[in-house]
């Protein structure tokens, strides 16, 4: 009877081991699946000394999953989320500020071009007309660049608010898939595709901000951020909100609250972050510091000389450091005549003022307010302030693509290091399935020789 039942345990183990080839070839193209296997455990024979055993055992399922090369690959997912979140900011920005024909320093020649060209004729009304004519398209170039700046500020936030929702709704899952794997590992199931879909929540939310991942006891999984504030413990999900004026993240965990600074978000809230604070902000700084300048320098100028009509000079620019689509304007009641290009009420021909006006370009000035800053230096001349602002953009997202293009690579090999442990390979599973189908065959003969010799010993009887 022994060598029956050895066949019969043979059959149920490689059944069991045939369904798992099975579920593995079926799934071998399902992302983040990760391949199983089946223990075979010799049984000790129960009855005399002369019996060689009791057939095999399948003593559990084995789920190929490497804990340290699955948190590498969410360590380099945070990474690369990090530098991929700025790059298509950055890009634009470089498109729109390298472009030669729409830059600030294209309106700048033109402005200080059309100055240059009423030195020839200071009195004359329509080469003053195309002083004003070139201010008005300064001030649109400079708005319409702030306006973009605004605009891709305005983008980061709607996109940080998106990125929190979603943290949220992926923790909330993840704690939701940890209590149904606790559940079923106490019952006994296999909670293998449980895992897989709870891996690949964590994979997702490691796009958007760096983890601290620990694995317990029962099965779950406990989530922090790279400080320590927690996401998820057990079947527990935290909350997160962020301050976007601030850059703080909240994390609001049953009666606690904690708060972590912008450069520690890591993932795309930290890349995003770090655009904001390290591109967007000081541009839009630098900009408007240019404009403000432009419109200081120049009606200083024109208020301490005269026009054509021997009264002072008037405005040229308005500033307006409250708006954006409004930032550098002009004085909408101007004159050709009111434009104080002469540093002598009785000499209307008198260029003195139109010189130290086109002197400005060569002129080194401050742009920044007291403790603000921004992407060019405080001293730097009129002329070269948007050069070096398109230099800086330039080298940041240089900068930016590069660490990105080094985490994608990381983030590939992480990838294949995982696979290489846990995916499916389908010519190592077509000779498991080869080889559990022989022993599945071979155990079936045993149960036939086992009955055969039965029949014998009955009709013996």
């Amino acid at each position: 009877m022994s060598m029956l039942f050895n066949g019969l345990t043979g059959v149920v183990a490689s059944q069991v081991a045939l369904n798992t080839v099975s579920q593995n070839l079926a799934n071998a193209l399902t992302p983040n699946y990760t391949r199983q296997g089946v223990a075979l455990t010799a049984k000790a024979s129960s009855n005399t000394a002369l019996s060689a055993g009791d057939g095999v055992a399948v003593t559990s399922l084995i789920r190929y999953s490497d804990s340290y090369k699955t948190q590498q690959m969410w360590r380099a997912a945070s990474t690369k989320g990090q530098y991929e979140a700025a790059q298509t900011y950055l890009l634009q920005l470089e498109q729109v500020m390298g472009d030669a024909g729409g830059g600030i320093n294209t309106a700048l020649d033109g402005f200080f071009g059309a100055l240059s060209a009423a030195s020839v004729e200071p009195t004359s009304t329509p080469l003053r007309q195309q002083i004003i004519e070139s201010a008005k398209a300064l001030g649109q170039t400079v708005n319409n660049l702030s306006q973009i700046v605004a605009n891709q500020a305005l983008a980061v936030r709607q996109q940080r608010a998106v990125a929190v929702e979603q943290v949220n709704s992926y923790i909330k899952e993840i704690a939701a898939l940890n209590d149904k794997i606790a559940q079923s590992t106490g019952a006994g199931l296999n909670t293998s595709s449980l895992q897989d879909q709870r891996d690949a929540k964590i994979d997702e939310l490691s796009k958007l901000v760096g983890l601290q991942a620990t694995q317990q006891p029962d099965g779950a999984i406990n989530l922090s951020l790279k400080g320590g504030q927690p996401l998820v413990v057990g079947n527990r999900a935290a909350t997160v909100t962020v301050d976007q004026g601030a850059q703080t993240l909240d994390v609001n965990f049953g009666t606690e609250t904690f708060q972590l600074g912008a450069e520690n978000w890591n993932g795309t809230l930290g890349g995003l972050a770090a655009l904001e604070r390290d591109v967007i902000a000081p541009l839009d700084a630098s900009i408007r510091g240019l404009a403000q300048v432009i419109a200081e320098k120049a009606n200083a100028v024109l208020n301490s000389g005269f026009g054509t009509d021997g009264q002072p000079g008037a405005d040229l620019f308005v500033f307006d450091g409250t708006s954006s689509a409004a930032l550098l304007t002009i004085n909408a009641g101007i004159t050709p005549a009111q434009l104080g290009l002469s540093g002598d009420a009785a000499k209307v021909g008198d260029s003195s003022k139109l010189q130290e006006l086109i002197a400005l370009q060569h002129q080194s000035v401050n742009i920044y307010g007291a403790g603000n800053t921004g992407m060019v230096g405080t001293s730097v001349l009129l002329g070269d302030v948007y050069t070096q602002l398109v230099g800086k953009l330039g080298m940041y997202s240089q900068q930016n693509n590069a660490s990105y293009e080094t985490a994608k690579t990381v983030r590939d090999q992480s990838e294949s290091n995982w696979r290489s442990t846990s995916g499916v390979n389908t010519d190592e599973e077509a000779v498991n399935l080869m080889q559990y189908q022989q022993m599945y065959q071979a155990n079936m003969k045993v149960i036939t020789v086992a009955n055969t010799l039965f029949d014998s010993l009955l009709q013996m009887r």
